[in-house]
């Protein structure tokens, strides 16, 4: 940008001088002298206004010869910023492309809407792999300047889940605004993996079942849990306090996580006692889920843990990372 601003400004003092020195050396009219100054530069041969003296001969000298070479360089440099721009965005594009074929186990975010944007800042606040497809221009705006991984398509289309690996990805949640989009996502992502979890969005409660009928693993009401959220607030502000504390972002460094027993962890077999995870890491055990589906609320210390069981524990964040990793 600074280049053209030199070469524009160059452009524009030598068709000033130009034009001011045929006003007053051969007497042309302002808009005389301009047009003869512009014909001169552009050097289309056109004749000349009226026929110029020595003095007016080597102004024309001087303008054609500054005139054209700034005119050049001024064209060129457009020129350049316009390929060199859309170079660097195809091959930009390229480049996230390459990185979106190459994510495995991976989220999937279908629309970069207000609970779009909410999901995204989540996941990216973990360091979690996701691409999101949005074709909406503004959203798209708002993407670029982010720098998200993202991909211009509708994701109601076949080949747009397809391109975004959800034959790879770990799950899919379908933030659109249209609750009949929303559907036909579900149904294309249920369709092209039928082993993928799938979040949808419903903006009325009477669509919730539909998008499970269609496929869906879970659905979210975001008005519906919204008025609930505030209507707690005014019963149990205590118990909505509390949940903040364990679950969102808290100034006292607890949070509430989940941890899969994988095959072959020391804790398969073992009870809670004899898995030490309190004494070591601190943490409480608030909810085991076992595989079979069956959720137990406040486990008792001789509870045994086995394979695929999911272990629900709140405590300090560096606790819960450290414990993480082991389990």
């Amino acid at each position: 940008m600074r280049k053209l601003r030199i070469a524009l400004t160059l452009l524009g003092a030598t068709i000033a001088i130009g034009t001011m020195g045929y006003h007053v050396i051969e007497g042309m009219t302002v808009f005389e002298a301009f047009y003869m100054t512009i014909i001169t530069i552009s050097s289309v041969g056109f004749q000349e206004v009226r026929p110029l003296t020595v003095p007016g001969r080597i102004i024309t000298i001087f303008v054609i010869v500054t005139g054209i070479t700034i005119a050049g360089y001024t064209l060129g440099t457009i020129l350049r910023m316009f390929i060199e721009g859309e170079l660097r965005k195809t091959f930009g594009r390229r480049k996230v492309e390459k990185k979106i074929a190459e994510l495995t186990n991976h989220y999937i975010i279908c629309g970069y809407g207000r609970i779009g944007k909410l999901i995204v800042k989540e996941l990216d606040a973990r360091h979690m792999d996701y691409v999101i497809v949005e074709n909406d221009a503004q959203a798209l705006e708002e993407l670029e300047v982010d720098g998200y991984l993202y991909l211009a398509l509708d994701a109601t289309a076949d080949e747009s889940l397809v391109k975004a690996g959800i034959q790879r990805a770990k799950a899919i949640v379908t933030a659109v605004r249209s609750d009949s989009d929303n559907v036909f996502i579900t149904l294309t992502a249920r369709g092209l993996n039928p082993n993928i979890f799938i979040l949808a969005r419903s903006s009325e409660e009477k669509n919730e079942m539909k998008l499970k009928r269609a496929g869906a693993s879970r659905v979210v009401s975001p008005y519906l849990i919204g008025g609930k959220r505030m209507a707690q607030v005014l019963i149990k502000p205590t118990v909505v306090d509390f949940i903040d504390i364990a679950i969102m972002e808290s100034n006292l460094g607890l949070q509430m996580e989940e941890a899969v027993v994988r095959p072959g962890s020391h804790l398969v077999g073992k009870n809670l006692i004899e898995s030490n995870l309190r004494k070591d890491y601190g943490v409480i055990i608030v909810l085991i889920k076992k595989h079979s589906g069956e959720m137990i609320f406040n486990p008792q210390p001789v509870e045994v843990l086995e394979e695929n069981d999911v272990i629900v524990m709140m405590g300090k964040t560096e606790d819960m990372m450290r414990m993480t990793e082991v389990i």
